[in-house]
Order: C-alpha cells, then structure tokens, then sequence
C-alpha cells in the first residue's frame, strides 16, 4: 500500500520520507509481471508446521479454491466474514511463512505464528488481490512522486524482480535501493545479525538532501537483481 501512497499526491504530501521494504506488486500491469525472482527460499524445504488444520474441510478448499480460479467472488455467501477469518490456521500458512526465508534457513525458522495469535481472512485476501489485478498503472504517479525513498530487496525475495527495479524506477524520489543479502521476504526474522542489519539501513536512509543522478545506484544494472 506505501506504493500506491507515493503515487497518490494527496497521501504522499503527508509523508515525510519512505521506506519500501520488499514491496509487492500494487497495481493491474504490475500483477501480471513475470520473470526472474530471488534465490530459492525454504518453501519446500522447512519441515511441516504442527497443530490444527482447516483446509481438510472440504467447503473451505473447494470455495477458496473457485474464488482462485475466479468462478467465485471474494464475497460469496458460501464463506461469511466470520468464517473466513477462521478459515486457515497457521498450521495451513507453513509453506508461505517458509518461502519468506532463504533455503539455507529452512530447518530453523523461528516459530512466528500460534493458535493464539494468528487471525487471517483468505477471502478479504483475494478480494485485495483482485483490485490489485483490476486497478490502471500507477506509473504515471509515481514519476511525479516527491517524497524521497529507499527501496530494500531481499536476497531470498519470492516478489518479481522486474516489479521493483523497472516500475518502481519510474519513481525519481527513490534515492537509495539496498540489497539485503541473507534474508527472504521476513527482513527482520529474529536470526543471526538480520535485525540489526536492517534496523542499520533504516537509519542511513537519506533525510531530506537531494542526492545526484550519479550517486544512485541503478539497479537496472545490478547483476544481483537481474536474470
């Protein structure tokens, strides 16, 4: 959503300064990118998350599994509100809390999620998705974006390359795009050194000074993030 607010001049006069950390795409053309992503995460290769699962019931998976498809709506009557919160557990999420680390990681990804504290609502998910595919570029704003911003992307990342290197690009106000090696989508994940690596970013972000063209790294032309 930080996307679509720096293209937005009526939000991004609110915002001092952004940090996109691992943005997703946020708009139609975007959505339907494909190509080259990061290094392999620990999708596949983390051991089964325990405890409760949903998705065995058979009017979840098949209703979810049409809203995929797009021969249900987001808002059928066959899942309520309600329901839909309580519809996957955390146990069912394992392999997306798995491909936001890298595949070294896989046997020790701290256990994040809980019966307790987890809350997801897959319907009001796809419904998000589907204004996303649905929504017109956002390009256009974002070359007219003022608001100076750092850009972070992830070694591990599961997000399309293209995405943040080409459109985002169209943003002039993006002064700084850092490369974080050793970490997925989940930048501050609680292992070895990430968070303070990240919190240490954070705070070299430029404040408010104009940097020249020729300071700022074109990541158009960084072979890490490029197939």
């Amino acid at each position: 959503m930080l996307t679509r607010a720096l293209a937005d001049p009526r939000v991004a006069a609110r915002l001092n300064r952004a940090i996109n950390a691992e943005p997703g795409p946020m708009d139609g053309p975007t959505a339907r990118i494909a190509g080259h992503k990061g290094r392999e995460s620990a999708r596949g290769l983390a051991p089964a998350m325990t405890g409760p699962r949903s998705t065995h019931v058979p009017r979840y998976a098949v209703a979810l599994g049409l809203m995929r498809l797009g021969l249900l709506t987001p808002d059928t009557g066959l899942i309520g509100q309600a329901e839909g919160d309580n519809a996957f557990t955390a146990a069912d999420l394992g392999s997306d809390t798995a491909s936001s680390y890298c595949a070294r990681d896989a046997h020790r990804i701290p256990v994040e999620d809980t019966a307790e504290n987890f809350s997801f609502s897959p319907a009001a998910g796809l419904r998000i998705q589907q204004t996303i595919k649905d929504s017109p570029s956002i390009a256009p704003g974002l070359r007219r974006s003022r608001t100076p911003a750092m850009l972070m992307i992830a070694e591990c990342s599961s997000q399309v390359r293209q995405w943040a290197t080409a459109v985002l690009a169209e943003d002039p106000a993006v002064q700084r795009t850092q490369y974080m090696p050793g970490v997925g989508h989940r930048m501050w994940n609680g292992l070895d050194d990430n968070n303070d690596r990240a919190a240490a970013v954070i705070t070299r972000i430029p404040r408010g000074r104009a940097r020249a063209a020729a300071e700022l790294p074109d990541p158009r032309r960084d072979p890490r993030l490029l197939p």
